[in-house]
């Protein structure tokens, strides 16, 4: 990365899984007023982004992705798991210096939280910057790509969170409230968190 250009940082939005535990594509479920995926992609400060890429399997969400002007990769293969999406993004954004990897059923994540992340990211770029609440690593993460061989070898259901833990020295962690990082596997979550947040 040369220090007399600002860093190219992508932003791969994840949102191919088959949401098993939900039942259905769970970033259709409403969560006061708006979609899930709705949510986690008017929370993207676009204008920090080099490039934001949105993997999914479902055509709603890549017209969706199209419609805020965002790239979209089409998953033909969602039940590889979120290894192949990650592999999938962190290849069409291999010119990036760092990417943020963003889950998209976290209806509680603010677009300042992002910044936050991305801002301290930039101060130490070598670095992997994720939110975090009392200890506990949370999403969204954004890996620098040196991290890249490491994420595009993930397998399975196995996420960044891997990397993280074998390279727990470099992780540096973004203290953000715990409903932002509340994320929404279920029904019964999703309706939990929605009484727990005041419309």
């Amino acid at each position: 990365m040369s220090t007399s250009s600002p860093p190219r940082i992508g932003c791969l939005v994840m949102a191919a899984g088959n949401a098993q535990r939900f039942g259905e594509n769970k970033l259709s479920a409403h969560f006061h007023g708006a979609t899930l995926i709705e949510r986690a992609l008017n929370a993207i400060p676009s204008e920090l982004f080099f490039a934001v890429t949105v993997v999914t399997q479902y055509e709603q969400i890549e017209q969706l992705a199209a419609a805020h002007g965002f790239a979209a990769i089409h998953n033909a293969q969602p039940e590889l798991g979120v290894g192949h999406t990650i592999r999938l993004g962190t290849e069409a954004m291999s010119a990036c210096d760092g990417i943020l990897y963003l889950v998209a059923d976290q209806p509680m994540l603010s677009m300042n939280s992002i910044r936050q992340i991305v801002e301290t990211w930039k101060k130490t770029p070598q670095q992997i910057v994720g939110a975090s609440h009392g200890g506990k690593h949370g999403n969204p993460n954004l890996f620098p790509a040196r991290f890249f061989p490491a994420l595009m070898a993930l397998e399975g259901d196995r996420g960044g969170n891997r990397v993280i833990m074998a390279n727990p020295d470099a992780f540096v962690p973004v203290e953000l409230p715990a409903l932002e990082l509340a994320d929404c596997d279920t029904p019964q979550a999703l309706a939990d968190l929605t009484a727990a947040v005041k419309a």
